[in-house]
């Protein structure tokens, strides 16, 4: 089972880095968002990519073939006639991806596999809305996917081996470094560690404790890390940062209040947007 025909549904930060990662390692890919708005924004995020990867990888040509092959549409069935493969990219509510599956079930052939980006959400929370659990799974990219080229690939205990084995080699077929999650576990390997962390320097923050330059600052110095926490948060998007702390415990509730008055609600979403934590001039 080799997949081929790939659509992202969702093309906001992350999922227009699916689309174009996968359309430069050569395979058809198709992108859904639910408003022209959004597929605006999209082909916006789309031309800065063809030079993120141009810059990256010094080939100029093929980022920017990679960027004329990408089709983008706002009608969900033509998005995925042809899929073998649909990897959803919609916001973390769980409200908001069983509208989404229910609809894509409808459409979609029999035989096409989903994938879940989902960074919070267990896979085994979203298969009853596939309408086909064998061949649901995770497929969890890392922000910047070019050079943190991880496929984190987790199934459920209803997950066929031939869709786990088929996920796996389109991980690597599309350039990542497929890391195979042997059993369910909320945040995959990836933010099983970062969440911690993150969560750690959110709490300094709204306990007073120091502001965000100067946490980031300790832990650059500290560790030789070439970022910090709350740069992080910024690369990472407000809105799935307040998504994930809303659900923390009360302090990280508090976080989530004040990235929602402060930061969100004057959209100062991260760097995405130009502003977070810190100004961005490019």
């Amino acid at each position: 089972m080799q997949l081929v025909n790939t659509t992202v549904l969702g093309t906001g930060v992350l999922g227009s880095q699916i689309l174009f990662q996968t359309a430069y390692y050569g395979l058809p890919a198709t992108g859904y968002d639910i408003t022209e708005e959004a597929i605006s924004a999209t082909e916006s995020r789309l031309d800065t990519l063809v030079e993120n990867y141009a810059e990256f990888f010094g080939d100029r040509a093929k980022a920017q073939a990679a960027r004329e092959s990408i089709t983008l549409t706002t009608d969900l069935a033509e998005a995925v006639k042809e899929a073998d493969l649909v990897i959803e990219s919609v916001p973390e509510s769980l409200a908001i991806k069983e509208q989404t599956y229910q609809k894509l079930a409808a459409v979609a052939r029999p035989e096409t596999i989903f994938a879940t980006n989902s960074s919070t959400l267990l896979p085994s929370d979203i298969a009853p809305f596939t309408g086909r659990p064998e061949q649901f799974l995770a497929l969890h990219y890392a922000n910047n996917i070019w050079k943190n080229n991880t496929g984190e690939v987790m199934g459920t205990e209803q997950t066929s081996k031939e869709a786990f084995e088929a996920v796996v080699d389109f991980a690597e077929r599309t350039g990542l470094v497929a890391i195979r999650v042997l059993k369910e576990q909320p945040g995959y390997v990836l933010n099983s560690m970062l969440v911690p962390f993150l969560e750690s320097a959110s709490h300094l923050l709204v306990n007073g404790i120091a502001d965000a330059a100067t946490i980031d600052t300790t832990w650059k110095i500290g560790t030789g890390a070439p970022f910090g926490p709350f740069e992080i948060y910024d690369v990472v998007g407000l809105n799935t940062a307040y998504h994930i702390a809303s659900n923390g415990d009360e302090t990280s509730k508090k976080f989530a209040a004040l990235l929602k008055s402060e930061y969100i609600e004057n959209g100062k979403l991260g760097r995405a947007t130009g502003e977070g934590f810190y100004k961005y001039n490019d």
